[in-house]
């Protein structure tokens, strides 16, 4: 008892995200104690606590009774009384029972009160099997009711073909609010009353449901139809165009007047005798006869009629069959509304039975439900509790405790989704207000709240965990300050210069790589615009192959002493005479798709740059370069051809960036050292490079420079997740797969919250990730199947480490069926071995993993830190993935 004190006090008081209540189980783990190693049901453990804080209760108050009798707060708060009046082999009786938690079947009723109404009247009354005629059977009357009603659903069955218990997953509703005047001693005169109005009505319903399924199920065949459809059908049949033939003479009429074969000749005469030459020659096409071929052709012949009709059918006997027919229509329309509207009334009825004023005195209003998830033998639980004082429904999942709905407490409470449903409902009475009203204090009248309601011996208790708690934090806190300045201290370290020029940062991706700034003039003449505009106009017009095979007389004449020619290869680009440095060229770098790109513009422009200068050819070049970009990102390429993976401006434009953002991003890669390859570029690249220095801070947020650019990291990063899972699973290393896969779609899902073009199909991935689980849960249980230890074990591991912490991910989002199917698909095949026989060691380790795989919380647990990604060039990338999605295109997978 004294830690349970404990125990309750620190879930008022505490300031911990939860509360250990290991002393406490561990006590009532020893007084429960039963004799076999099966887990107790919770119905069985509530039972349990039940009697045992009573007999504690009583022990107590018996201590301290004055000469009084003593009063056990755990009877006043939980038990009831009712009456059993009934008939046993021809005598009545009549007694009094104590009820704590009140049974009920699950099985067959579709809510609270229809098996309330079952559990308080057991055999027939007026039963007619007996004897005699007698009487047998007995009702049950509430003559006290407790504060706290207890409703025990009984939602387990024993299958006696299988030899194992089961349980029951049917829908069972039940109200918030619940008014139990009708089960009461002091109206039971009216409920007989109103109970036998009600059974009156339901044999009258079931008259009127067997008439009505007669006009809505028409005829004596195994097909049938309802009956107004059918008098519409023939309605129509008879007012069909009347046809002189046969359907079999009409196809055969359909051939051309010129044909040889005369129309009377029946079809088996003529294939008998077969034409002669002399009467169709071979050679003449108009004798040949136009046969319609059903199987062949399709079109209808035009004079094929559309719908069967009657051959012969005079004015007068279609004038008085349309007559009865109509008539015949409209009575069968109005019985069949009197039915409906009977049946309609009569439900009604039933419904409001019980709605007048002397039947709604003993409200009773929901307080707690509890949810049990997964098979007969082990699941997981958890509970929904109503706060009173806030208006809303908390749930308690283990140690975490969230806000919750009443539309989350039908879905996983009613049962018939997944595996989960009430087993426990826990009813109060709204008229005790003492139950959850606020506590004041007697001398000031203030509210009292959290530890303030408290005992004073709980009150310091707490206080004394709470100060353990605060020591607890001051040391970690010290402990991670102390970490962080170590840290600093070694980030202090002055390290070896790098070597400079650095060309590239390392990680840097190579669309953002830096070039050495060089010391060239920033003051520009604003009077070459003029100038630049008009060679722009007179360029426009020029196509990109004339402007290619420019002559070369312009390009430098002569290679500086350090430097040595070479010829150079750039796909989708063209072969290009090098200017290489001492070292050679970056060529990872040259074959990138933007280097091949800015390569194509700055050729485009040559004469622009021959005539004006740099600064023109330079503004030309960028143009062409962002009008190609734009209209990639305005194509609609098919999978392997993404032009995001390509270009980090193509993902900026779909994605709406600020012009800004894409102007720099343009500029950097025009400023790019790699350009130095020879005079042209070198000066078009100096030109982006001034052009960067002259942005000014307040122009371009680089904040949100650095945002943008971070995102397309991410993506990038993303698509490798996916491509090497993708990989992984098509060489069937599904372990392997299903880590790479997870990071893929959490990306993925982060990056597609931001615009719908900032990841990829997210379907496609969650096809595969749900894939990969499958498999390896089947492969879990096949090992688990083999009996050996060292296999068996494996399994587990798999199971444990992998596909157990991702299901949370799978029912977190509730839209995606066929992930929650795909969970409860794995989840019973292990909850299939309950009911067979097996090793004692390996029904001890079934018992212990159960409970991890059924347990239903969308908490996202710990995973392992995310795979390291190789080192891929754009190039690559853009490479493999295009692979890998034609592969998937030529073997599309199942469900996408």
């Amino acid at each position: 008892m004294r830690e349970l004190r404990y125990l309750f006090a620190l879930l008022v008081g505490s300031k911990r995200k939860y509360v250990d209540p290991s002393r406490a189980v561990e006590i009532l783990k020893d007084a429960f104690k039963s004799n076999d190693s099966q887990q107790q049901d919770v119905s069985e453990f509530t039972h349990k606590l039940l009697d045992w804080l009573e007999d504690a209760f009583q022990i107590k108050a018996e201590e301290e009774r004055d000469g009084e009798k003593p009063k056990n707060p755990m009877v006043e708060l939980f038990y009831g009384r009712f009456l059993a009046v009934g008939v046993l082999e021809g005598k009545k009786f009549e007694n009094t029972e104590m009820f704590g938690q009140y049974p009920l079947q699950v099985n067959g009723f579709k809510d609270l009160h229809e098996c309330l109404e079952a559990a308080m009247i057991e055999g027939e009354i007026e039963s007619l099997h007996s004897e005699n005629s007698a009487k047998s059977g007995q009702e049950h009357w509430f003559t006290e009711l407790p504060p706290v009603l207890t409703f025990e659903l009984s939602r387990f069955e024993f299958n006696q073909a299988l030899g194992r218990p089961e349980k029951i997953h049917n829908k069972l509703e039940f109200p918030p609010i619940l008014y139990l005047d009708r089960y009461m001693h002091k109206n039971r005169e009216i409920t007989r009353i109103k109970r036998d109005e009600i059974k009156r009505l339901k044999e009258y319903l079931t008259v009127l449901q067997q008439r009505l399924e007669r006009y809505l199920s028409y005829g004596s065949g195994p097909k049938r139809f309802p009956l107004v459809d059918v008098l519409q059908y023939a309605l129509e049949f008879a007012s069909s165009k009347p046809v002189c033939t046969s359907p079999v003479d009409d196809l055969g009429a359909s051939a051309p007047a010129s044909g040889t074969l005369p129309p009377q000749i029946p079809p088996s005469t003529i294939e008998q005798q077969g034409p002669s030459s002399s009467e169709v020659p071979s050679t003449s096409p108009v004798q040949r006869s136009v046969i319609h071929k059903p199987f062949t052709q399709s079109r209808i012949p035009p004079d094929l009629p559309m719908h069967p009709a009657p051959r012969h059918i005079t004015e007068e006997e279609l004038s008085v069959l349309e007559g009865c027919l109509h008539r015949w229509r409209t009575e069968v329309e109005n019985d069949t509304r009197d039915l409906q509207e009977s049946i309609s009334r009569i439900h009604r009825t039933i419904e409001l039975m019980y709605s007048d004023k002397t039947m709604v005195q003993v409200p009773y209003r929901l307080h707690a439900v509890l949810v049990h998830e997964g098979q007969a033998n082990a699941g997981h639980y958890w509970a929904y509790i109503y706060d009173h004082h806030q208006n809303r429904w908390m749930k308690y999942n283990d140690i975490s405790v969230t806000k919750s709905t009443w539309e989350e407490l039908e879905r996983d409470s009613f049962g018939g989704y997944r595996n989960a449903s009430a087993y426990c409902l826990m009813y109060i009475n709204d008229k005790e207000q003492y139950l959850i009203q606020e506590e004041f204090n007697k001398e000031t009248g203030q509210m009292l709240v959290g530890m303030d309601t408290l005992p004073s011996d709980l009150r310091d208790y707490v206080k004394e965990d709470n100060k353990r708690f605060e020591k607890e934090l001051e040391e970690w806190d010290a402990e991670l300050a102390q970490k962080a300045q170590q840290e600093k201290l070694l980030s202090q370290i002055p390290r070896a210069p790098a070597p400079s020029p650095a060309p590239v940062q390392p990680g840097e991706p190579e669309y953002l790589e830096q070039p050495s700034r060089t010391d060239i003039s920033k003051h520009l003449k604003e009077d070459s615009v003029q100038a630049i505009n008009k060679a722009l106009a007179e360029q426009e017009d020029r196509g990109p192959e004339a402007i290619m095979d420019t002559s070369s007389a312009n390009a430098p004449a002569q290679a500086a002493p350090t430097q040595r020619v070479v010829e150079v290869a750039i796909p989708d680009v063209g072969t290009f005479v090098i200017e290489s440095e001492e070292g050679g060229y970056d060529d990872e770098v040259m074959l990138t798709p933007n280097m091949q790109g800015i390569i194509m513009a700055i050729g485009k422009a040559r004469n622009v740059y021959d005539r004006c200068g740099p600064e023109a050819g330079f503004f030309k070049a960028i143009k062409l370069e962002y009008t190609r970009l734009l209209k990639l990102a305005q194509e609609d390429p098919p999978p392997e051809c993404d032009y995001r993976l390509r270009h980090a401006i193509v993902y900026f434009i779909q994605n709406q960036a600020p012009k800004k953002i894409i102007e720099r991003t343009l500029l950097e890669q025009f400023g790019d050292h790699n350009l130095s390859f020879d005079e042209r570029c070198r000066n078009i690249m100096k030109v982006a490079q001034a052009k960067l220095e002259m942005i000014k801070p307040d122009e371009v947020n680089m904040e949100e420079y650095e945002r943008w650019h971070q995102d397309y990291r991410h993506f990038r990063e993303t698509t490798m997740f996916l491509m090497v899972g993708l990989e992984f699973f098509q060489k069937k290393s599904y372990m392997e797969a299903l880590l790479y896969l997870i990071y893929a779609y959490q990306n993925n899902k982060e990056l597609l919250s931001k615009g719908p073009y900032r990841g990829h199909d997210e379907e496609l991935i969650s096809h595969y990730r749900r894939e990969c689980l499958l498999k390896l849960n089947e492969h879990a249980a096949a090992l688990f199947e083999s009996g050996d230890d060292q296999e068996v074990n494996n399994g587990l591991i798999i199971m444990n480490e992998l596909i157990v912490p991702c299901l949370p991910l799978l029912l977190v989002d509730e839209m995606e069926e066929k992930d929650i199917v795909a969970v409860e698909d794995m989840r019973n095949r292990w909850c299939s071995y309950l009911g067979q026989e097996m090793e004692p060691n390996l029904q001890e380790k079934l018992t212990d993993f159960l409970p991890k795989l059924l347990d239903c919380s969308t908490e996202i647990k710990g995973f392992n830190d995310p795979p390291k990604l190789p080192s891929y060039s754009t190039h690559e990338l853009c490479e493999r993935y295009a692979r890998i999605m034609l592969s998937l295109s030529r073997t599309p997978a199942d469900g996408r």
